[in-house]
């Protein structure tokens, strides 16, 4: 593996990392969405991801690959919805119970911190990568 290979799997992994952060917020903004487009509470999204390429390079018609990892789906989480009593609520039935989304703010916090953490260590790798491009120029002179 070459020093712009490793440079394209942090660059990968920053993409992903960008798109766990993205649908993390989106489920935080539609926390209290209790009507879609559909007519249902707005259901909570994960972000699927899965390795891209190959790593170890093993067979020499697979080089050129795109290495790292990408985004395969966003899915819906079908975990039930809450219920809360909110009599007085436009979308409350008629014992005043309203359906709430399925996100929990807790975990999307956590996913956020975790997608930040992963992103952090995808820019590092990236600049040690860079550093070790930019010495191998100077030490050629």
């Amino acid at each position: 593996m070459d020093l712009f290979s490793a440079m394209d799997i942090s660059a990968t992994g920053l993409i992903t990392q960008r798109y766990r952060m993205n649908v993390a917020s989106e489920n935080l903004a539609n926390i209290d969405s209790t009507r879609t487009a559909n007519g249902s509470p707005y259901r909570r999204k994960q972000v699927i991801l899965e390795a891209a390429g190959n790593y170890y390079e093993p067979f020499p018609q697979l080089m050129g690959k795109l290495n790292g990892a990408r985004v395969s789906a966003i899915v819906e989480d079908q975990t039930p919805f809450r219920e809360v009593n909110r009599p007085g609520h436009p979308d409350a039935d008629q014992n005043g119970n309203v359906l709430m989304p399925n996100v929990n703010a807790v975990l999307e916090m956590a996913d956020i911190l975790s997608a930040t953490r992963a992103y952090e260590a995808n820019v590092n790798a990236f600049t040690a990568v860079k550093s070790m491009i930019t010495k191998s120029w100077e030490l050629s002179r």
